[in-house]
């Protein structure tokens, strides 16, 4: 029944994430009236740090509920294949069907609104690019909760910072997505959700990178209960 309920949550999330994007475009440009000069985008990056406190409280009460497939895999490596195997074969296509769904009914609903994050370089270095930001966010976030476990607002904080000086930077190049789900949503709306492109920088070149992340942290921070011994042993 947890498991459904997760499943179900991340329908939800991740519908409601790319919907939060485009809303926030939308307050900014439409309904502030501004263009893309720097405040607009003073007023973007406070609206999408307050945004992503929301959708981290959310996952927090779903217990667990996401909108990144990335965030669930790296989660999912240090599992037992079970716990993999659901998290491949449920939790992600979950959240992927939450992103097309959203975007075809923002599409709907705003014409207007334009056809979301494209690949503005070659394939090898949109990979590189994107492979380079979720390769730091997943680190990042592997610190984050290993260090301050407890503290959601320092966590949420330094976590939404970072994302949104990552986007930033990824932004011209390849939008600075690092995440596959909300890409996938817009790519399929276009019909290019089957490219070569779109396969190998928005989803191999990530899920690489995640792994990478994962692979890396473990071998250069040493388990918490590790530590802790060694620590209780010298001091005995």
């Amino acid at each position: 029944m947890a498991g459904i309920r997760l499943i179900v949550s991340d329908v939800v999330i991740s519908f409601m994430w790319v919907w939060s994007g485009t809303l926030i475009k939308l307050f900014v440009h439409k309904v502030l009236g501004f263009g893309y000069e720097p405040r607009a985008e003073v007023i973007k990056g406070a609206l999408s740090i307050i945004n992503m406190f929301f959708f981290a409280f959310l996952g927090k009460i779903s217990k667990g509920g996401t909108y990144n497939p990335l965030t669930v895999l790296s989660t999912a490596i240090s599992g037992d294949f079970s716990r993999f195997l659901y998290t491949v074969g449920a939790r992600i296509p979950a959240q992927v069907i939450g992103s097309i769904t959203g975007v075809r009914l923002i599409i709907d609903t705003f014409p207007e609104i334009g056809h979301g994050p494209h690949l503005k370089v070659d394939i090898h270095r949109g990979a590189l690019t994107e492979g380079f930001l979720t390769f730091a966010i997943v680190i990042i976030s592997l610190g984050l909760a290993r260090n301050i476990p407890g503290s959601f607002y320092m966590k949420t904080w330094i976590s939404s910072v970072s994302k949104l000086s990552l986007h930033i930077l990824g932004s011209d190049l390849t939008g600075g997505c690092m995440n596959p789900a909300s890409v996938l949503g817009w790519a399929y709306a276009r019909g290019e959700h089957i490219t070569k492109e779109h396969i190998l920088v928005y989803w191999l070149a990530p899920i690489e990178a995640t792994l990478l992340a994962v692979w890396t942290f473990r071998l250069l921070v040493r388990p918490l209960k590790e530590e802790k011994a060694n620590m209780k042993n010298k001091s005995d």
